[in-house]
């Protein structure tokens, strides 16, 4: 699904990418719920949620915002790499401390 939104988005398809935005999401969404009883699972699966709504907000933003977006996605981004630094600096030493 990812790979779509983005091929849509490379080759301008503004509505297809659009479009994609939504069933990516639920996708992500989804498969974070499903494997949210490990912590591993859980918080890289929402670090990819925030990858891919930061990517749709920057896609939307060059789409219909001159550009305009970048702020925002970057907050996601940032978001995504707090999840991921947590699991490898906290939560893997307490595991391996156990």
């Amino acid at each position: 699904m990812w790979l779509l939104k983005d091929t849509c988005w490379v080759l301008s398809y503004k509505t297809a990418g659009m479009f994609m935005i939504l069933p990516t999401l639920s996708v992500a969404f989804y498969l974070t719920y499903k494997l949210r009883k490990t912590t591993t699972e859980l918080l890289h699966n929402l670090a990819v949620c925030c990858w891919i709504i930061a990517n749709s907000i920057w896609m939307t933003g060059e789409f219909y915002a001159n550009d305009g977006y970048r702020l925002y996605a970057a907050l996601f981004f940032g978001l995504g790499l707090l999840l991921v630094a947590y699991y490898y600096l906290i939560a893997q030493h307490k595991k391996n401390q156990d």
